[in-house]
């Protein structure tokens, strides 16, 4: 007699007896929801200023969020007189990790050529070796088309690969093979770029392929297809193997009206109309995108304002911005001293106390996003970012239990 469990109790079951390897100390690389998967992949961008919050990748593992990635994007590296460049030496090379925030538990040897995130990300990588880690590549836009011209796009592109792949990372200091390939993040070409733009993708395929195969080209795309009036997204598409789309910023402290952060379908009385997650994706398939390269994002953050209407529940009313970072775990905070309401559409949550308005993506509302994701066949999910979430990746976890639900 044999046991057959169906992909939910599997999960269910690798997820237990991970935790309890990981209350024992132990992180397993082998029992993972990646040779799970079922219904797309789950990206996670990784801060690189998260050393200066205490967010180390350490929590990654005590969270229990790293099981649960298929990839991670690293942020960021930078373009720098035309070459990529580290963007943060002190975290990226240098930082002094103690054995308290260090994945291994030991302390960094001070004298080491290598320390600071890179060497974390060894040792992660040790411990998930299927984990694929790409470096996000951003930048000011003129950074970016000046480095796709062609006369200089090929050592560019020759200067990333070096740099990241074959890990050159600096004079003295080599780290091996550390990344899976690119995250290309230029926000935004411009018209006058629309041909350099696909050319420098092709750039990157052509010298990634001529390494070995097997490595990872994404690009990061804007909410509205709007930005990319006449570029040939179907060809752009064939070049890459994701396309992370920013499903976020719909509302936010640019605007004086309260809305949504990242609503999935149009609520009655929005006044953006149509600034939605649903019609982002569906402009992108209609332009040439393929559902199954096509990644929808979600957001950690929330967005607030201040002195709101009490009408309508604070909802499309004016209000004072409030500026600052505010993350999940924040809304988490406050949740108990307002009322949380919710849009019936898209299942999209927002917080007021009759004076301050939140919106955010809380575990109802990635749900609805995920079944939309399984309903178009898209390629998975992405996130921005990982230190957004709660201590115990409430959110991440939403994600990674329900990708893989059968429908």
């Amino acid at each position: 007699m044999s046991l057959r469990l169906n992909r939910s109790s599997q999960w269910r079951l690798g997820a237990a007896l991970g935790l309890l390897l990981m209350f024992l100390g132990i992180y397993p690389p082998v029992l993972s929801v990646a040779s799970l998967r079922s219904h797309g992949i789950l990206v996670g961008y990784f801060p690189q200023w998260g050393v200066y919050n205490q967010y180390f990748v350490k929590n990654l593992l005590s969270s229990g969020a790293a099981s649960l990635l298929d990839q991670m994007d690293y942020s960021q590296g930078v373009i720098a007189d035309g070459r990529c460049a580290i963007g943060d030496p002190n975290a990226d090379l240098n930082f002094v990790y103690t054995a308290a925030n260090s994945v291994n538990g030991k302390a960094d040897d001070p004298s080491a050529t290598l320390r600071g995130n890179f060497h974390q990300l060894q040792e992660l990588r040790r411990i998930y070796p299927k984990l694929k880690v790409l470096i996000s590549l951003e930048g000011k836009p003129d950074g970016f088309a000046a480095a796709a011209r062609p006369e200089n796009r090929a050592a560019f592109v020759s200067s990333c690969i070096n740099m990241f792949v074959r890990g050159h990372i600096a004079p003295g200091v080599e780290a091996g093979r550390l990344f899976d390939g690119f995250d290309v993040d230029w926000e935004y070409p411009g018209p006058a770029d629309k041909d350099n733009f696909l050319a420098l993708l092709s750039e990157f395929r052509r010298q990634m392929d001529a390494l070995h195969a097997g490595l990872k080209l994404s690009i990061a795309v804007a909410a509205g297809v709007d930005h990319y009036q006449g570029f040939d997204m179907k060809a752009i598409s064939a070049e890459v193997d994701q396309v992370n789309a920013m499903n976020y910023d719909y509302n936010g402290p640019w605007s004086h009206t309260t809305g949504f952060i990242a609503p999935l379908y149009e609520a009655a009385g929005d006044p953006l109309h149509q600034n939605t997650v649903d019609a982002t994706i569906r402009s992108y398939e209609a332009a040439g995108v393929p559902p199954a390269k096509l990644l929808l994002g979600m957001p950690f953050y929330a967005y607030g304002w201040s002195g709101v209407n009490n009408v309508n529940h604070g909802l499309f009313q004016p209000g004072q911005p409030i500026r600052g970072d505010h993350f999940y775990s924040y809304i988490q905070s406050i949740e108990p001293a307002s009322k949380l309401y919710r849009e019936s559409a898209s299942q999209a949550p927002w917080l007021f106390d009759g004076q301050n308005f939140w919106t955010f993506d809380d575990p109802p509302s990635i749900r609805a996003k995920l079944g939309y994701a399984r309903q178009h066949q898209l390629g998975g999910v992405m996130v921005w970012e990982l230190s957004n979430d709660s201590a115990d990746a409430l959110l991440l976890k939403t994600i990674g239990t329900n990708l893989h639900a059968r429908e």
